[in-house]
């Protein structure tokens, strides 16, 4: 039960994290267009622009994407274009320059109550995956298949797990929130 609980709780760290990525910091990186879906080869196909082009930075505010297929370079542009990113494509040579203007306070400031809310979203499922884990516990221990002091072993086990993952994400928030911020 408990590494059912750890399993679940590492999975909601790691999507927490895929989450971050995309958000932007004073450094521009991959991770903010690599998931951006894609409508290709005359809208037959939807891909994530790192499977259609390689993403490398150049500069602090400036990423290029190179597409493995020439063809794809407008569906592509055309992606970006509607992300919402805030950025602005320059294609040349069959590449594109996506160049990023450097954050205002107001903008940061958005950007660290949109991490308040994907914290506090993944405060609530461990919260959840705690409340599911102690029902369980619960429940075997009125079916008898497990005693009083397992019982409460277990719960004490699950709830320092909860705790640390909750330390674990504070830190995470603390790190992506001082990324923001640092001009």
């Amino acid at each position: 039960m408990e590494s059912d609980f750890t399993k679940k709780a590492a999975f909601i760290i790691d999507k927490l994290k895929e989450e971050l990525k995309s958000i932007r910091t004073g450094t521009i990186s991959p991770a903010l267009v690599e998931n951006i879906v894609v409508e290709t080869y005359g809208g037959q196909t939807r891909l994530k622009l790192f499977q259609l082009a390689a993403i490398t930075t150049t500069g602090s505010q400036t990423l290029l994407i190179a597409p493995f297929d020439s063809s794809t370079l407008k569906d592509i542009e055309k992606s970006l274009l509607q992300s919402n990113l805030g950025a602005s494509p320059i294609t040349q040579n069959n590449q594109i320059f996506l160049k990023f203007p450097p954050l205002s306070t107001e903008q940061r400031e958005k950007l660290v109550k949109i991490i308040n809310q994907i914290i506090e979203e993944t405060r609530r499922k461990i919260r959840d995956l705690r409340d599911n884990s102690r029902k369980s516990i619960k429940i075997s221990f009125e079916k008898k298949e497990i005693n009083e002091d397992q019982k409460f072993k277990k719960e004490k086990e699950i709830d320092t797990q909860t705790q640390k993952v909750n330390e674990m994400i504070e830190e995470i928030k603390t790190k992506k929130i001082n990324e923001i911020l640092t001009i």
